[in-house]
């Protein structure tokens, strides 16, 4: 029996750039940054002053007030993406195929606001003052859960938890449930609600985040000799997938195909990559092996690219590792530059770019690479998105423990 194929039909987003994909879409080919000074919260007694914030997001246009307030900030952007993503995708859940719908959102940090206004209300209050929901928005599979209730979906259910890599491998996972026929539909990605006192003040007491706060737009630099660390942002990613055959049957328009995935651990460093980007390099041969493609095959990679000292080369090695020459003709988009790192987040909103550009013909810039780096010498596509046909675009997303997950995307065609 072949294999099936698994396409993408629905995409839904909230992020700083947009809070849908095709505004997303349209400020990321036109090289505008969603990075602004932090409003969330006063960042006075910190050293960190700039993210990228979700602006304008209102969840009463996606759920009832009282839900809204029983949800993390992180939940509330997952159920707004799904409920877009289940739109676009017109995929109606009811008891005739509500056992064959999962739902698989990933996180980094779960409802880390609920976690400190809990801590801070315990301490000053006492604990009968304690919200009686704290613990429901707390958890890091809420925002998979509350989906699930929301959609009525009653399929496979996981909310993986791989720090950075999170929403890459939330989207991989999903295809591989499909893959061994645990579902039809998965509606998976992944949310992130970081901007808080505790989430900016621990990554910078890392050392990971830039201290700029001038020019806040040109503050996150992928891949520039002048980068200076990363951008904490907010936001999510979610997708649709489902068998080419349940999206016939039901009439659906595939977006694109899901055609690979690869999933490694470097198991160093908690917090730092393998320099030599072997662990990387693993997932994307993985990645290219399960699609059974070879590395001329792909047009275009979206990288992690996180403007970190650490990031930066290890993945410019991992990336010549597997291509070789080839790498070096490869238009690869460093799109953090203009959305922040939504840490989880980032790698579910990456792979719908990726789809973006397939149907686009477009790859977005690399905003802010002005400085050239030796470590850093392939073509990043600097400051202007490029219009070139678009057929198979890999992803990148690596995260603190060494986990590394790479997508492979391609146009759909019919066979």
């Amino acid at each position: 029996m072949s294999q099936p194929r698994v396409v993408i039909t629905g995409m839904g987003t909230v992020n700083p750039c947009g809070l849908d994909v095709e505004t997303t879409w349209d400020n990321i080919v036109n090289g505008r940054s969603g990075i602004a000074p932090i409003t969330l919260f006063d960042a006075a007694p910190i050293n960190v002053k700039i993210a990228g914030e979700v602006k304008g997001f209102d969840p009463a246009n996606y759920m009832e007030g009282k839900e809204a307030r029983r949800r993390d900030r992180f939940a509330q952007f997952a159920i707004a993406s799904a409920v877009q993503a289940v739109r676009q995708a017109n995929l109606t859940i009811d008891e005739s195929n509500a056992d064959e719908v999962g739902v698989m959102l990933g996180t980094a940090v779960g409802g880390l606001q609920s976690f400190f206004e809990c801590v801070d209300t315990y301490l000053k209050q006492g604990p009968r003052r304690l919200n009686p929901f704290t613990m429901t928005m707390i958890i890091a599979d809420s925002s998979s859960a509350q989906v699930a209730i929301n959609l009525g979906a009653r399929g496979p259910n996981v909310a993986p938890v791989s720090a950075c890599a999170a929403g890459a491998d939330s989207v991989g996972l999903a295809y591989e449930t499909i893959l061994r026929g645990h579902a039809q539909v998965m509606v998976c990605g992944a949310s992130e609600a970081a901007i808080t006192p505790v989430g900016i003040g621990a990554f910078d007491r890392l050392g990971a985040m830039t201290r700029e706060s001038d020019n806040p737009t040109r503050a996150c630099r992928p891949f520039s000799g002048d980068r200076c660390g990363l951008v904490m942002s907010e936001g999510a990613g979610v997708l649709v997938l489902e068998s080419l055959e349940n999206a016939r049957a039901r009439g659906a328009a595939p977006l694109a195909e899901l055609v690979g995935y690869g999933c490694t651990c470097d198991a160093f460093h908690i917090s730092a990559p393998l320099a030599s980007g072997a662990g990387a390099a693993k997932a994307m041969a993985m990645a290219l092996k399960h699609a059974g493609l070879r590395p001329e095959d792909i047009d275009h990679i979206n990288a992690h690219g996180t403007a970190t000292d650490l990031n930066d080369p290890m993945e410019t090695r991992a990336i010549k590792t597997v291509f070789g020459e080839r790498a070096y003709r490869i238009p690869i988009s460093g799109t953090k530059s203009m959305t922040g790192h939504m840490l989880g987040a980032t790698g579910a909103l990456e792979a719908i770019l990726c789809v973006q550009a397939i149907r686009a013909g477009m790859v977005p810039p690399t905003i802010n690479l002005t400085t050239p780096d030796p470590q850093c010498d392939l073509d990043y596509v600097p400051g202007a998105a490029r219009q070139l046909p678009v057929r198979t675009a890999m992803t990148n997303a690596f995260g603190f423990g060494g986990h590394n997950a790479v997508l492979i995307l391609q146009r759909y065609e019919e066979k």
